[in-house]
């Protein structure tokens, strides 16, 4: 990565180290999983053939790719991201003659292409900028004057169950995790209505729109129980408390993990409720 900005250094390094790598590693369970919110995202981005979309956080690439699908031959995709394992794997997954291209890069000091992009899109990829005003306004430079933006973060965690019922049970058997304060990256960062719709307005952005939503999410993705509490302690805040702690913790914690999500047992899937905020804005 050429150029990044001072502050997103601790994201870089996380999502280039153990954790990016397990979510390239699980790239097609977590592609299911979020599979639904995809296609909110791309109903509500409202594509057109011949657009040029940037992804923005766009990890593996599958939403990339889907963007590159609906612009069809004469559209541009274009993924970005911080994380080297995350983009090789998106890299691998491209369907030929897919307009898409992939860059390891910091999207709040990347140098686009001014006035370049029709749509700025992302999937819980920019609740992790340590400066979001600074890291928007440069986004904004990337698109036309009739830009615009789709994009879908986490509401708070008491809304989203799937992430939180592993956590708390995770946590009978370890410390808790430092609080993080509401303005500094993590999933949640965007949860605040008043904080997402200030940080747009500050970085130039206008009509800007925030529609909660709320879903079933199958976090066994049709495998069983099993698969639920192994994808539970794999990715998320659950697989964090966890960090560096005995077999025998993780053990245990396993065992708690599996009889919190059985309640939610239906058939071969667990199924918890999860809670996302639909952002849209205009680039002027």
């Amino acid at each position: 990565m050429d150029t990044a900005h001072e502050h997103n250094a601790d994201q870089i390094a996380y999502w280039n180290g153990p954790g990016g790598q397990r979510w390239a590693e699980r790239q097609e369970t977590q592609d299911v999983l979020l599979g639904p919110i995809t296609d909110i995202l791309i109903e509500r981005a409202a594509l057109r053939a011949g657009e040029r979309v940037l992804d923005v956080g766009c990890g593996t690439g599958a939403t990339t790719v889907a963007f590159g699908q609906k612009v069809g031959p004469m559209g541009y995709a274009l993924g970005i991201d911080i994380s080297e394992p995350m983009l090789a794997r998106a890299r691998q997954r491209v369907p030929a003659g897919v307009p898409v291209e992939f860059v390891l890069a910091d999207a709040t000091v990347y140098p686009f292409e001014p006035a370049s992009f029709d749509l700025l899109v992302s999937r819980f990829g920019v609740m992790f900028f340590a400066d979001p005003v600074d890291s928007f306004a440069n986004l904004r430079r990337a698109l036309k004057q009739t830009g615009r933006v789709a994009f879908i973060c986490w509401r708070e965690p008491r809304e989203n169950p799937w992430m939180m019922v592993p956590l708390q049970a995770v946590y009978k058997h370890v410390p808790r995790m430092p609080p993080v304060g509401p303005e500094e990256p993590g999933p949640f960062a965007f949860a605040s209505e008043e904080r997402v719709m200030r940080i747009l307005r500050d970085a130039g952005f206008s009509n800007g729109v925030m529609e909660a939503h709320t879903l079933l999410l199958d976090v066994a993705i049709g495998r069983g129980l099993d698969a639920a509490v192994e994808g539970a302690l794999q990715i998320g805040p659950a697989n964090r408390a966890l960090e560096g702690h005995p077999a025998d913790v993780r053990e245990a914690a396993r065992n708690s993990v599996r009889e919190a999500l059985a309640p939610f047992v239906q058939g071969q899937s667990v199924l918890l409720p999860g809670s996302i905020w639909i952002v849209t804005a205009r680039a002027s």
